[in-house]
């Protein structure tokens, strides 16, 4: 999960901009969504598996912060302002638009405000959704761990599309789970180093942007290679300035005989450094370029090296775009892009943000009386949440489960398609192993933290 921002993070350093891919735009803070032209006054309730996910009803009086007789305000945190990415905000207009034209929640009309958190502005957003939000929901911050203690003073439930620092802490309701203490990527590092290219194992390299949360990441991945049986022999760091010539790194990778590759940085700099290594005639058996370079960005850019070498990405058992054709929910997120936003892109973080989107209603949609206490609580019931067939089945009800499912996408001179990992669960392969970390890495934030309990959230 954590992987999802990590170009980003790298980026603070390299001042690049490496979230999955983007739309361009720019959307106003504090712009909720309004259905669009054309739309119907009654939408279908349904979403993938899920029924009767929105609708009309008759709402219960409420004194909750950001919920009136009409409305629930909820806020959605993102890095627009920096990264020029308006994904989250994307997605919440067009989750909202069509659960507002279905009827809302229970009657009341979902309103999100963006929180453009601008990279290193994390506090600034969760205060302002703290003074006037019911919850957050569907959005994400690489530096979200600025935040977390802000957000646990003042009881703010947190439905992220993604979590990189403040994964698992309280009152947070991740639809893809935490997964606290476990390497996410033990079943797709299991299929690359044993299955797919069992040669590869004990020359495991790790490139990473030379800022303090992407050299953290390195080492979990370190030694979660050595825990699952390989080993790494090479590691290096790009810093801060940016690299001019990727030469040095791909000869260096040649020079260690490198055959597996982990890449934690911006996708572009990857592609950089992709055209070096063809250029010098090398290709390791695999790089993990990582679900940061899972968009059509990173096709453009890397460009003929494609064609000889060999990306690989994980999506936390996300059923891929690119089956949409056999994914009924994925074809829905789909098409309501095409009428609530047209022009705009689909995309992975789109993907993670509608099951918090969908997790969120739903849970909002069976309070008798809404309060926070009652969202929040419905929402980590939750033993196998797929978000209508969004994703593999997933258990919200603990923190450190570790995941069983994943899915694995291959990067080819075609675009994006379907790795051949035998699947053994539609899209998903369900059989990964557990590796705990024995390192220490922090622990997620919590309310004791703070001064506050379970027993302060109403």
């Amino acid at each position: 999960m954590r992987r999802l921002l990590i170009g980003t993070v790298a980026a603070v350093a390299v001042l690049l901009a490496g979230c999955s891919s983007h739309s361009g735009d720019e959307t106003a803070e504090g712009t909720g969504a309004t259905p669009a032209a054309g739309a119907s006054a009654q939408a279908s309730a349904d979403f993938g598996t899920l029924k009767d996910v929105c609708g009309p009803g008759t709402a219960g009086p409420s004194t909750v912060q950001g919920v009136t007789d009409t409305s629930i305000q909820v806020g959605v945190l993102s890095d627009i302002g920096f990264t020029k990415n308006s994904e989250f905000p994307d997605a919440a207009k067009v989750f909202t638009s069509w659960c507002n034209a279905a009827g809302g929640i229970n009657g009341r009309k979902l309103v999100p405000v963006t929180h453009d958190t601008r990279l290193l502005q994390v506090r600034e957003g969760v205060l302002k959704a703290c003074e006037s939000d019911f919850a957050l929901v569907g959005g994400g911050a690489a530096l979200d761990g600025l935040g977390v203690r802000d957000r646990l003073k003042c009881l703010l439930p947190d439905f992220a599309a993604q979590a990189t620092q403040a994964v698992g802490s309280d009152l947070q309701a991740l639809a893809t789970g935490a997964g606290v203490g476990y390497f996410p990527y033990a079943g797709y590092y299991t299929w690359l180093m044993k299955d797919k290219y069992p040669d590869s194992a004990q020359k495991v390299g790790i490139i990473a942007g030379d800022s303090p949360v992407s050299k953290g990441f390195a080492d979990q991945y370190e030694e979660a290679v050595g825990g699952l049986g390989g080993k790494v022999s090479y590691t290096d760091l790009y810093p801060p300035a940016g690299v001019a010539d990727w030469t040095p790194f791909a000869q260096a990778i040649k020079s260690k005989g490198v055959k597996g590759l982990t890449f934690l940085g911006d996708f572009a700099s990857l592609a950089k450094l992709e055209q070096a290594l063809t250029d010098i005639g090398y290709a390791p058996d695999w790089i993990d370029a990582n679900s940061n370079a899972y968009n059509p960005a990173f096709l453009q850019l890397a460009g003929p090296a494609l064609a000889k070498q060999h990306n690989y990405a994980e999506l936390s058992a996300t059923a891929p775009l690119e089956s949409a054709s056999s994914s009924p929910a994925t074809q829905q997120v789909i098409d309501l892009f095409k009428k609530y936003a047209p022009g705009k892109q689909v995309t992975y973080p789109v993907l993670r943000a509608f099951s918090a989107w969908l997790l969120f209603a739903t849970s909002a949609r069976d309070c008798a009386t809404l309060t926070r206490k009652c969202v929040y609580d419905n929402a980590v019931k939750q033993a196998a949440w797929t978000g209508g067939g969004l994703q593999a089945p997933t258990d919200l009800s603990k923190t450190d489960v570790p995941p069983k499912c994943y899915s694995i996408v291959e990067a080819t001179a075609k675009g994006w398609q379907a790795a051949d990992f035998d699947p053994d669960n539609g899209p998903y392969r369900c059989d990964a192993p557990a590796y705990k970390y024995k390192g220490d890495y922090g622990k997620p934030a919590t309310l004791a933290d703070v001064g506050k309990s379970m027993a302060d959230l109403t």
